[in-house]
């Protein structure tokens, strides 16, 4: 539902000339503590954020759940119904657009700039699927150049389940991981990962859940989505190559997932809701389980999504991030509705914090891919940097930063704040010393 809360012409007292990201047309979600304090719950505003508990517990909330508002995570307010969200977005809306509110609000507003923000959700399960064909069909190209996409690529949303424990919050440095790696040699070796990527994804969180048992209807599906996020889905493709046969990844992802911290929630997103793109001609129709008229006219959506790269050779000299990737959402194979109906389908509960992530989202050209793996042609032509650097995969140093907007004409634009991580090296631990030698030796 498109309401006032998304007037184009609203403007808020906190940021009157608007704001790149968070203008009051967005109030993303949060968690954030200040320095030596505990977590609160926040919604985003220009630059400030907005402490929810405060604000419950002082008046400007009141009516809606204050154990639920002021929780040190979002999961009991996500669990809500759509209506009582909207009515506390449309609350939220009118305190932060109204001049004449600023007296009973402003003295809960912290600078963005000095808080903390944490992963907003406690994480119960962690699935990542693969529905950006673009990338699925690259990726495929390297491997099996004559048949890219298996046969069930078109007909099953295909996921995995991750890690949930190795989620982390924007920010979060990204510790090269060690596994095992299968070159020339004989025999596989341990090492630290040369081949580290990232993966441009959106996170999809899960409000109300489902019971054991029971599926989730696609035309129900959406009810169950409370926002988005974006996510990097780090990879080490070589640890990748040796070990995902025959169940998949594993060392190669759990390692550690990088989320935004805000979450751009379903009703902020409704304007930017768009039509399914058409399947290729000969492609087969999505299974009726799969299939909802209404989810193909509106259940994708329409988000800009940018990757940028800095090395420590850039950092520097202060040179500014490299814009690596330009990309959309609207090249996913699959819509998010499709993504948690068939998760479910076979009575699979999803519950409250869980988290989704889409798939590396790719576009069918250069500029537009969403991996190194993509870019580089598996390292066999390198991107060539401004900085007159090249990089088939990360190295020590770099960062990426991934950025997102929602944009359509007549509305104002939202974006999704940053999600990024920079390359650390691995510090060989004690325990790791004295296991080697052991290994070596041939002991258990």
């Amino acid at each position: 539902m498109i309401d006032e809360t998304h007037d184009p012409a609203l403007t808020s007292w906190v940021c009157p000339e608007g704001h790149a990201e968070f203008p009051v047309q967005n109030l993303p979600f949060g968690v954030f503590s200040h320095a030596g304090g505990e977590k609160r719950a926040g919604v985003a505003i220009g630059d400030f954020v907005l402490d929810l508990a405060a604000a419950a517990h002082a008046g400007p909330l009141t009516g809606f759940d204050a154990g639920a508002v002021s929780s040190p995570c979002l999961n009991a307010l996500f669990a809500w119904d759509c209506d009582t969200r909207r009515r506390l977005r449309q609350r939220l809306s009118a305190l932060l657009s109204q001049p004449g509110r600023k007296s009973e609000v402003e003295p809960f507003l912290a600078p963005a700039n000095r808080v903390t923000l944490h992963c907003p959700m406690a994480i119960s399960d962690y699935t990542d699927f693969y529905a950006g064909i673009h990338h699925a069909t690259n990726v495929g190209r390297l491997f099996r150049p004559d048949n890219p996409l298996l046969p069930n690529y078109k007909y099953v949303p295909i996921g995995y389940h991750g890690r949930a424990s190795s989620v982390r919050a924007s920010g979060a440095p990204v510790t090269r991981p060690s596994g095992q790696c299968k070159g020339e040699e004989p025999v596989p070796q341990f090492g630290p990962s040369g081949r580290l990527d990232f993966e441009l994804e959106l996170g999809i969180w899960i409000g109300a859940g489902n019971k054991l048992g029971a599926s989730i209807p696609i035309g129900e599906a959406r009810s169950h989505i409370a926002g988005f996020c974006l996510l990097n889905d780090w990879s080490a493709r070589d640890l990748q190559a040796w070990e995902y046969q025959p169940l998949g990844p594993f060392l190669a992802k759990n390692f550690l997932t990088t989320i935004s911290p805000w979450i751009v929630t379903a009703e902020a997103l409704e304007p930017f809701r768009a039509a399914q793109a058409a399947r290729p001609e000969g492609d087969p129709p999505p299974l009726d389980y799969l299939w909802d008229e209404q989810d193909q006219e509106k259940g994708a959506y329409a988000i800009d999504l940018d990757v940028h790269l800095v090395t420590p050779k850039m950092r520097a000299v202060g040179a500014a991030p490299q814009v690596i990737t330009r990309t959309s959402s609207t090249y996913l194979y699959w819509t998010p509705a499709q993504l948690v109906a068939h998760h479910a389908s076979n009575g699979c509960n999803l519950t409250t914090g869980d988290l989704l992530g889409t798939g590396t989202i790719s576009g069918p050209e250069r500029g537009t891919y969403g991996s190194l793996l993509e870019i580089s042609a598996g390292g066999r032509e390198p991107l060539a940097l401004a900085s007159g650097e090249s990089r088939s995969f990360l190295e020590d140093g770099d960062e990426v930063l991934i950025t997102g907007r929602a944009k359509r004409d007549g509305y104002v634009t939202i974006g999704f704040g940053d999600c990024r991580g920079v390359v650390v090296e691995r510090r060989r631990d004690v325990g790791m010393d004295v296991l080697a030698p052991m290994l070596r030796a041939g002991h258990r």
